[in-house]
């Protein structure tokens, strides 16, 4: 069921203040959404990215696991979840919770990517290269390897992708 006002003027106001980086100032707003609406996926997609701005991984993997609870067809949630575990140092368990996804989404370039994220962490290129061509082949390649050229995660991949 979609918001409407006033908690659409909330999640608006909060969004805004998350992208100007006012943590707190986002959260305020979100404190003015009462009820279930309080559960709704896009209010606690920004508790998630307030989480996730300030690092607090703990919460953010939370919030994202009720985003997959309460919408389990937005892959969001799916992705926020594996990334909170990567950050957590569970890169493991990140790429296991995300791999059911990459069928379930078969538009979303972003899960193949993180999966590639997350192989060449664990030292595997050969995985991590298949996973990134992949990428590639869901979204727009050149964004793609000028997202993977920037990402850390796979700088041991950086001379490889470069020459691409």
């Amino acid at each position: 069921m979609p918001l409407d006002y006033p908690e659409l003027h909330y999640v608006n106001a909060a969004s805004g203040w998350i992208d100007m980086n006012c943590l707190e100032e986002a959260r305020g707003e979100l404190e003015g959404i009462k009820g279930e609406s309080r559960q709704h996926p896009e209010v606690l997609e920004l508790d998630w990215r307030i989480y996730a701005k300030g690092h607090q991984w703990d919460s953010a993997l939370s919030v994202a696991e009720r985003i997959i609870e309460r919408a389990p067809q937005r892959a969001t949630g799916w992705v926020d979840r594996s990334y909170c575990l990567h950050e957590l140092k569970r890169t493991e368990e990140a790429m296991d919770k995300l791999l059911p996804a990459f069928g379930k989404f078969p538009d979303e370039f972003i899960i193949p990517y993180n999966l590639a994220c997350y192989c060449c962490q664990l030292g595997d290129v050969v995985a991590a290269k298949s996973w990134l061509e992949r990428a590639c082949q869901r979204g727009p390649k050149g964004e793609v390897r000028k997202m993977a050229l920037k990402d850390r995660d796979l700088e041991p991949m950086w001379g490889e992708i470069g020459n691409a």
